[in-house]
């Protein structure tokens, strides 16, 4: 995978350390794009209707990959589209769980609606808190980033397999846009009832891509009404009436949606083994360094297993230091938000760490 930064060019001219913002997409997905922009620029229509199988390919690819069923994913611009059309397809009232401090496009979603509302604080005990309130006071639906797009924070998937044999009653709607693409991920199996995510993080597709899948007997109790021209079009939602229609009322558009086909297929070819394995080392060599210069916070440093996302405890002049010498991050709460990916190497850490330590 030493190669890998060949597909990437910006992580050539960068120490790219900002997929948590947006992840770099790859020549495959930056030749399928061109190549799409160029067909609509000469064939105008022609090029929609050369694109009518794209969709349920893209379905079909991201149901083989994190072990969904197509008919049970939906097309997305980006996760808040959908998350948005899972809560009008909600009934209002609810008891609904939250993380303290979640990303906004959760929390403000839900704050919005008509739901009885109750937090849990995110530090190292999360899973614990997040227990004692399930004991306290079952809610209807817990609604959950599965990284913390601040701290980096992971909840343990063993944790919420439990947590939903425990209380089967529980609707479980996971947030995978941190997280999905960094490892390999069961969704039938993981205890989730539904799972959203964006495409322009970690899974490398760019902008104007998202997805949701969903267990079968979703369909029991949601019911969304994003409906109109595009919902009954094409395979998987010709039948008329199908849960995934009701999320894509509108046209799809096939030059993002497809994007994500292409990216996922780069993923497969790596694989996600190799691509988890590479991760987890550099995260490794990263948070020991952090350890030592005290830039971690304790809630981080007290769990057991942590994402390869890390904020580290830093003021105004240290994050414009980091940019001056070409190190790409980002500034998010109270500190700097770096991110680890595949395509990152160790000289990506080695300079981070250099200049870190010589403020």
């Amino acid at each position: 995978m030493d190669s890998i930064k060949e597909n990437f060019p910006a992580a050539n001219d960068f120490y790219y350390l900002n997929t948590p913002a947006i992840g770099l997409i790859s020549k495959p997905v930056y030749d399928f794009k061109k190549n799409q922009i160029d067909k609509l620029y000469h064939s105008g229509s022609q090029m929609m209707e050369s694109n009518l199988e794209i969709f349920p390919q893209v379905r079909e690819k991201i149901a083989k990959i994190f072990g969904a069923r197509p008919e049970n994913v939906t097309l997305l611009p980006a996760f808040s589209f959908g998350l948005n059309a899972i809560l009008e397809g909600l009934k209002p009232k609810q008891k609904v769980l939250l993380l303290d401090n979640d990303y906004p496009s959760i929390n403000k979603a839900v704050e919005a609606r008509d739901f009885k509302i109750s937090y849990v604080k995110i530090d190292a005990h999360l899973e614990e808190r997040i227990y004692n309130s399930f004991k306290k006071n079952p809610p209807d639906v817990f609604i959950f980033s599965q990284v913390q797009y601040l701290s980096g924070i992971k909840i343990d998937f063993s944790f919420i397999k439990k947590l939903k044999k425990e209380f089967p009653n529980t609707v479980l709607i996971g947030d995978g846009t941190q997280y999905l693409g960094t490892e390999d991920f069961d969704f039938e199996n993981s205890g989730l009832d539904m799972l959203g995510s964006s495409g322009y993080k970690w899974l490398g597709a760019g902008l104007g891509n998202g997805f949701f899948i969903f267990k079968s007997d979703v369909k029991d109790y949601l019911n969304p009404k994003f409906i109109g021209f595009g919902s009954t079009l094409g395979k998987y939602k010709d039948e008329g009436d199908t849960l995934i229609g009701k999320f894509e009322g509108s046209h799809l558009d096939p030059t993002n949606i497809g994007s994500l086909k292409i990216a996922l297929e780069e993923l497969e070819k790596l694989d996600f083994q190799k691509i988890k394995s590479r991760i987890q080392h550099l995260t490794h060599l990263a948070k020991t360094a952090f350890s030592e210069m005290n830039l971690l916070e304790d809630a981080v440093l007290q769990r057991k297993e942590h994402s390869s996302i890390f904020n580290l405890k830093a003021d105004d002049q240290m994050f414009e230091n980091l940019i001056r010498n070409n190190i790409l991050c980002s500034q998010r709460g109270e500190g700097v938000r770096i991110g680890i990916h595949y395509y990152n190497q160790e000289e990506d850490i080695e300079k981070l760490t250099e200049v870190l330590r010589r403020i």
